[in-house]
């Protein structure tokens, strides 16, 4: 399966600005799973330094200063992905305990699980407390296959939370997010990051992009598509198994990877500093379409 990608971004600024420095993780990876065949990357005002470079956690960013007076700004991220096939997983799985994981974690033997273990500790949108242990419990239940209790947990938030983009911004704590069952997928990912690392086991966030079908007899909407996020669990023997909880699906050739780290803070697709401007407002488009 191929798609092409266009995203863009917008800023409109009240003020002029005076000069914007950025960073931005807006290529999708080359991994395991897919493969970007091409990308470019169109700024507006134009940038006059830009340059990129894979950050620690192999995300690839680009780096760009746009030094012209402007009141807005505008980035746009053209990109051709090939999914991959993904190999089923081995039959051990269903027998590889999630305590056998933990502990495996707990005293890394090789540079593969020694990398996997910065993954077990909270970060900054991934905090967690004795009632998210309780819940994340749940699902992972004494000698519980640790594929097993992925989904289950995967299954539950989906069901028990209710997705609602008026609920939460990036600054909502999880804990708020678990107190109220709410919000968008960010939660969600951040939330069940928040559950697996209560219990020691090590899970990445991930960021990219997810195919959406308009109904039957609908044109799809021109920038109607959005970034998302889910999560990914590492299993040894085998790597990192994602898994969407906005969705309750493990993702197949419908999920495209920007990036993937801690948590979002990670991996904002666009982030800066910019002098003047006052406040702005912000839109961003995304295109996500097969081709055939």
């Amino acid at each position: 399966m191929k798609y092409q990608i266009k995203h863009v971004t917008t800023y409109k600024y009240v003020d002029k600005v005076t000069l914007s420095q950025n960073h931005a993780r807006l290529i999708p990876q080359t991994n395991e799973n897919q493969r970007c065949l091409n990308y470019r990357i169109e700024i507006s005002p134009a940038a006059d330094f830009q340059a990129e470079y894979h950050d620690y956690f192999s995300n690839q960013v680009t780096v760009f200063e746009v030094p012209t007076l402007h009141d807005e700004m505008k980035v746009t991220a053209i990109s051709e992905v090939e999914i991959l096939y993904r190999q089923p997983p081995e039959l051990f799985l269903q027998q590889l305990t999630w305590e056998s994981v933990r502990d495996q974690l707990r005293t890394p033997q090789n540079q593969q699980q020694i990398r996997a273990a910065e993954f077990t500790l909270p970060s900054l949108h991934t905090g967690h407390n004795a009632e998210i242990q309780a819940y994340a419990l749940q699902s992972f239940t004494p000698d519980r296959a640790i594929v097993d209790a992925c989904l289950d947990l995967m299954s539950r938030i989906f069901h028990e939370f209710k997705f609602d983009p008026s609920f939460s911004t990036i600054s909502t704590p999880v804990t708020e997010i678990f107190k109220h069952k709410r919000g968008v997928c960010q939660d969600y990912s951040h939330f069940a990051l928040a559950c697996l690392h209560s219990i020691g086991l090590a899970a990445r966030y991930m960021s990219g992009y997810i195919e959406t079908i308009p109904p039957k007899g609908q044109i799809k909407l021109a920038g109607a598509d959005a970034t998302h996020a889910w999560f990914a669990v590492y299993v040894p023997g085998t790597g990192w198994m994602e898994f969407d909880p906005t969705n309750n699906i493990q993702p197949s050739d419908q999920h495209v990877t920007l990036a993937s780290g801690r948590d979002f803070a990670d991996i904002t697709p666009l982030k800066g500093v910019m002098f003047g401007g006052g406040s702005h407002q912000l839109n961003v488009q995304v295109d996500m379409n097969r081709i055939v």
